[in-house]
C-alpha cells in the first residue's frame, strides 16, 4: 500500500510528544496515549482525516505506546500495518500488525504497540463511531445489537473475507488523496465507511456473530409496522405504550412481545434509542442548544435524559456539543 494521507499531514517532528498530542486531536479525544518505555526520539509523522463518524490516521514512528479509550467517547479501532511490523497487544491477547494481519479494537479496550524493529513502523488507525456499527448490524439483521458487538482481536487480511474489508479502506483512502470536492462530501464518506463496517461484521467473528449467521429475520408482522410508523411520525409528541398498541390495534402486551421478539428491546426502549439518536444527528449538525434539541424531540426531563444520552453513547451530549 503506498504511503497514504499525503495531502493531510498534521504533524512531523522529533518530538515524540508532538506525534501523541496529535493523536489525541486526530481521533477528538476518544483516547489517551501514553509512551510504554519513555519518550523515543526520533522521526514522528502523522497524517489524518477526521469526520463525523470516522477518523483515519497515517503512523511513522518507532514509539512504543499505550492506546486507551478516553472522554467518554465509543469507538471502534482497525490497525493497518503499512510497512514493517508492530507487535500489538490487546485484553491479553497478542498479535503481529503488518501487511498480512490487522487488528480491530472494541470500545473501552486498550492496546499497547511496539514497533517490532528499530526503524519507524508505518501503520493506519481507523477509528469507527460505535453507533454505526449498531445501525449496519440493524440493518443486516432487522433488530439492534442487546450488547456491544465485540470484534476478534486479529483480522487475517490474507484470506478473502479480510481482503475485502482491506479493498474498502483502501478505496476510501483513495477517494480522500483524489482531491476531488465530491469525495469530500460526508455523504460520500459515510457511504463508503458503512460499506467497510458491513463488510467487517461479515468478515471478522465477533460476539453476535451467530445472528447474521443466522441472516435477516423475517418481514415484520403489520401490527408491528404500524406500531414503527406510529412511532416515526410522533416521536416529536408525548407518546404512552397505550397510543403505540391503539395504534398497532392490538393490546400493550401483545405490542410488547411483538417489539421484544422481533426487536430484541421493549416499545418505550426503542421510542427512548430513537429520540436519543435523533437528538445526537442533530448535536453534530446543527449549532442549536442541547436542551432545545432535546426538547424539540419530545425530551422534558433534561437531568434524565442526559443520564440515558450516556447510556447510549458513553458519552455527554456536551461532550458531543464540543465536536461539532
Amino acid at each position: 500500500m503506498p504511503a497514504p494521507l499525503r495531502d493531510f499531514l498534521i504533524t512531523k517532528s522529533p518530538n515524540p510528544v508532538d506525534l501523541l498530542n496529535a493523536a489525541t486531536r486526530l481521533f477528538g479525544g476518544s483516547i489517551a496515549t501514553s509512551p510504554l518505555d519513555g519518550l523515543r526520539k526520533g522521526d514522528h509523522e502523522l497524517r489524518g482525516v477526521a469526520a463525523r463518524d470516522f477518523a483515519v490516521g497515517y503512523f511513522a514512528s518507532p514509539l512504543d505506546v499505550r492506546v486507551s479509550s478516553a472522554g467518554g467517547r465509543s469507538s471502534y479501532f482497525v490497525n493497518i500495518g503499512v510497512s514493517g511490523a508492530i507487535a500489538a497487544s490487546c485484553g491479553g491477547l497478542n498479535t503481529l500488525l503488518d501487511t498480512a494481519t490487522a487488528g480491530v479494537v472494541n470500545p473501552g479496550d486498550t492496546q499497547e504497540l511496539r514497533p517490532a524493529r528499530l526503524t519507524p513502523s508505518r501503520f493506519l488507525g481507523l477509528r469507527i463511531d460505535a453507533a454505526l456499527v449498531d445501525q449496519e448490524f440493524t440493518a443486516l439483521t432487522g433488530r439492534p445489537p442487546v450488547s456491544t458487538v465485540r470484534f476478534g482481536f486479529a483480522l487475517d487480511l490474507a484470506r478473502p473475507k479480510g481482503r475485502a474489508v482491506l479493498l474498502l479502506i483502501r478505496s476510501l483512502l483513495e477517494q480522500l488523496d483524489s482531491g476531488d470536492p465530491l469525495f469530500q462530501r460526508p455523504e460520500l464518506q459515510r457511504s463508503q465507511l458503512r460499506c467497510i463496517v458491513t463488510a467487517l461484521l461479515l468478515a471478522q467473528p465477533h460476539s453476535h456473530t451467530g445472528e447474521l449467521r443466522d441472516g435477516p429475520q423475517p418481514g415484520h408482522p403489520r401490527s408491528l409496522r404500524a406500531a414503527l410508523a406510529f412511532i416515526e411520525a410522533n416521536l416529536t409528541e408525548h407518546i404512552a405504550l397505550g397510543d403505540i398498541a391503539k395504534a398497532a390495534d392490538c393490546a400493550p402486551r401483545t405490542i410488547s412481545s411483538a417489539f421484544r421478539d422481533r426487536l430484541g428491546l421493549s416499545p418505550m426502549s426503542y421510542v427512548r434509542n430513537l429520540r436519543l439518536d435523533r437528538i445526537r444527528q442533530d448535536i453534530l449538525n446543527t449549532t442549536d442548544n442541547v436542551g432545545t434539541i432535546a426538547y424539540r424531540w419530545g425530551i422534558s426531563h433534561l437531568g434524565r435524559f442526559a443520564g440515558d444520552y450516556h447510556s447510549r453513547f458513553n458519552e455527554l451530549p456536551s461532550d458531543t456539543a464540543v465536536r461539532r
